[in-house]
């Protein structure tokens, strides 16, 4: 059996402890806030409560994974903050996993069609997004991710039809925006999860697939400036 510590801070705050069984994966434990300003304040507290309620220490863990975004710098920089300090700590691994990505596998699992595009909260009225198909029950990446105003997404030239049918975009970027990404029924307010990108790391892993590192995807400059030299008093 496999166990890993799964965090994703790219839009909520989420935490879970997962492991694989002779019939899939077993969440033991998790956590999640519908908050998208508190990552910092409550992200190593969460992991305390979820080592806690299942009895686990780091010890008894294999791994760790992050979501590596695309996603606002402060909440992004929380949970990987968090996943590196306690890697290091544990003596683990810490393996990253494109947030979108975690939504992606929702999608497919729930039937999504050949062709879809995952979209989320970019903040200043833009939007995150990636194009995905799918093999073998599993998410695969075409494009992306990219960050534009949702008017500006190829809508038409990357879905066809389905785009008009508003049967292949998933994600709170559509529900945010649902005139330009008409989202999914039932998918219009998910976001990134722990629990959904840890399930998705553990299959890859298992395949023997090659995860990233955990190097953020901000995708944009960030809002803070180095201060330029005093000016002169006269």
């Amino acid at each position: 059996m496999t166990t890993v510590l799964s965090i994703d801070t790219s839009a909520i705050a989420g935490a879970a402890i997962l492991r694989t069984t002779p019939d899939g994966v077993e969440v033991l434990a998790r956590f999640a806030t519908e908050d998208t300003r508190s990552h910092a304040e409550v992200t190593a507290p969460a992991v305390a409560g979820l080592l806690e309620e299942t009895g686990l220490t780091g010890k008894d863990l294999d791994a760790i994974v992050v979501g590596v975004g695309p996603g606002p710098f402060t909440g992004l920089r929380a949970g990987l903050t968090v996943a590196r300090t306690l890697g290091f700590a544990w003596g683990l691994p810490v393996h990253g996993v494109m947030s979108l990505d975690a939504i992606a596998a929702e999608a497919v699992d729930a039937g999504a069609p050949e062709r879809f595009l995952v979209a989320t909260d970019a903040r200043r009225k833009e939007v995150y997004w990636a194009l995905y198909t799918h093999d073998a029950g599993a998410p695969v990446l075409l494009d992306g991710p990219h960050v534009q105003l949702p008017a500006e997404v190829p809508l038409g030239e990357l879905l066809g039809d389905a785009a008009a049918r508003g049967t292949a975009v998933y994600g709170a970027g559509a529900g945010l925006y649902p005139e330009a990404l008409p989202p999914v029924e039932g998918f219009a307010h998910t976001q990134p999860g722990a629990v959904a990108l840890g399930k998705l790391a553990l299959r890859r892993l298992a395949r023997g697939e090659q995860l990233l590192d955990t190097e953020p995807l901000y995708l944009r400059e960030s809002d803070a400036q180095v201060p330029g030299p005093r000016k002169r008093a006269l």
